[in-house]
């Protein structure tokens, strides 16, 4: 976040959001949401975010980053035991279509350009769990920034939010809560009734990677800070008030956030 808003990276953010979430095997990834100050136009796109291989006569160090981080699986006939099949199809809609030019979406995301091979696109070479090699092209390339994929060496994925679409679906993560589970206990005594009340319990999986982060790091992040208004006409604030506190609060009352 120090990168984004104090190095202005993608631009000075006007407003932004962050949660940290953390998988079941202890591995932590945020979702970020900024507004920009400067409205992003069609035409800046690509020089923010890219969906190509780099060329590796040009930056080494960012091609194989982004070969090693940024290629989607890759799922289909070649690897149906993805995580990300259902049904026969990938439900992260891999591969992309190939495009020449980047095209911009009012329903959802842009189509980020992504070259074929025949018009200047890369390909490479990746391996998968099962030890064999595939070679992939643009189609399989998840949307990256060049400057933060080369900063952190991560999977980074950058997208850009055109439209309320968008925008709800990433508040959708950032505001869902804790991830939780229902287990089951069972009584192994034949002689006692079972008790459903106890025999279902509703939790929530704590990793210890989790619980040290929450004490040293804010999980969550909102600016500007939404603060609560009590809206009411000028001395005609709600006043709470007990026996012994009656006088004090009618010679001096609590101040408020907002009157008219």
């Amino acid at each position: 976040m120090d990168v984004i808003n104090k190095g202005r990276v993608f631009g000075e953010a006007r407003c932004f959001m962050s949660s940290v979430e953390w998988q079941k095997r202890g591995l932590p990834h945020v979702h970020i949401l900024l507004w920009l100050k400067d409205k992003l136009r069609p035409v800046q796109i690509d020089n923010i975010i890219s969906a190509e291989i780099p060329d590796p006569n040009i930056d080494k160090t960012l091609h194989d980053i982004i070969v090693k981080n940024m290629i989607h699986g890759p799922c289909g006939p070649e690897n149906p035991q993805c995580p990300c099949m259902k049904d026969g199809k990938c439900t992260k809609k891999f591969p992309r279509k190939l495009l020449k030019e980047t095209v911009h979406n009012d329903h959802g995301y842009p189509q980020y350009r992504r070259r074929a091979p025949g018009d200047g696109g890369r390909t490479a070479t990746v391996k998968l769990r099962n030890g064999s090699n595939v070679t992939v092209d643009n189609s399989w390339v998840v949307p990256y920034s060049s400057i933060l994929s080369k900063m952190f060496n991560a999977h980074i994925n950058v997208e850009v939010c055109s439209s309320v679409r968008a925008i709800k679906y990433i508040c959708k993560y950032i505001n869902k809560g804790s991830d939780q589970a229902i287990f089951n206990f069972r009584n192994t005594d034949l002689a006692n009734p079972v008790d459903e009340v106890q025999t279902y319990q509703s939790c929530r999986y704590v990793s210890s990677n989790e619980a040290v982060a929450s004490v040293r790091i804010s999980l969550h992040e909102r600016h500007p800070t939404v603060t609560h208004l009590s809206v009411h006409l000028e001395n005609g604030e709600r006043v709470y008030f007990n026996e012994h506190n009656f006088h004090e609060r009618i010679t001096t009352p609590p101040k408020t956030t907002h009157c008219f």
